[in-house]
């Protein structure tokens, strides 16, 4: 396919659904060979076919990312011929409760559900831009890393963690010819999304938020990656580009206000000092 993006070879993991599979479909239509990786197989399976039935080629590259070996394989496979222009990681994920009450392994675990895809495609699609001389690499982080979003401490750090990686990663690979940049969406619409959007008031409150009144779609997520994968961002690096209808002009919403969470005077006064509240 002819394109501003013919001839680039690119990885996107999550690409099996919302963000990630609207990343590799603008992709693919400007002209780029594109793998989609992520955990479950049939899942991208049906995203090619999907695409396939709009006239759109992707390979599908099962791998769990957590897992260094199968996103390194994943990346070896995007990259057939020895050459990888581009990667787009979408991951994430968090609960929505008080900072005292998350079990010790459970915040570990929501941060480096955040944190650990972004940091492993990093070092292995960056090993092989590197051997290129070029390539640029996109995170999906959230408006949560710029925020003080209540109730949402596991995310939250994950994705400031992400965007700080990103920041010092571009610091060091600029001078390799590697870009390294990160999206930060807000309220979009995705699989993992359809609690809030299902929630009337949550969303009324996310839109009350925000001066462009209406939730995201992926497309608008995927068209900020496309930018920042394409020559026409060859100037930029390190930046946490926002798309979130002006929702960090204001405030997040607060959860406590929506959702019956723990009282937290009342778990710590149950629970001795010894065994804490999990």
């Amino acid at each position: 396919m002819i394109g501003p993006l013919a001839g680039y070879r690119a990885l996107v993991v999550g690409g099996g659904s919302g963000i990630g599979l609207a990343c590799a479909r603008l992709l693919a239509r400007d002209g780029a060979h594109v793998t989609i990786s992520g955990r479950t197989e049939q899942r991208l399976e049906a995203a090619a076919a999907a695409l396939a039935d709009e006239g759109l080629r992707v390979q599908p590259a099962p791998a769990d990312a957590l897992n260094p070996q199968q996103i390194r394989e994943a990346v070896v496979r995007a990259g057939e011929g020895g050459r990888l222009d581009a990667a787009v990681v979408v991951p994430g994920g968090g609960s929505i409760k008080p900072v005292l009450l998350f079990d010790d392994d459970e915040f570990s675990r929501e941060v480096d559900q955040n944190i650990r895809p972004v940091y492993l495609t990093l070092k292995y699609a960056g090993q092989a831009m590197v051997r290129n001389g070029s390539g640029s690499f996109v995170a999906i982080s959230s408006t949560a890393a710029d925020f003080s979003a209540r109730y949402l401490a596991s995310y939250s750090a994950g994705k400031a963690a992400v965007d700080q990686l990103v920041r010092v990663a571009a610091n060091e690979l600029g001078a390799l010819g590697v870009r390294v940049n990160a999206v930060r969406p807000g309220l979009t619409r995705t699989p993992t999304t359809e609690a809030a959007f299902a929630h009337e008031r949550m969303l009324g409150a996310f839109l009350a938020a925000q001066p462009i009144g209406r939730p995201g779609e992926p497309d608008d997520i995927a068209h900020a990656v496309r930018y920042l994968v394409g020559p026409e961002s060859s100037w930029v690096t390190g930046q946490l580009l926002t798309v979130d209808g002006g929702h960090t002009l204001r405030s997040f919403i607060d959860y406590g206000e929506l959702l019956r969470l723990p009282d937290v005077r009342e778990v710590v006064t149950e629970s001795s000092p010894a065994e804490g509240p999990g």
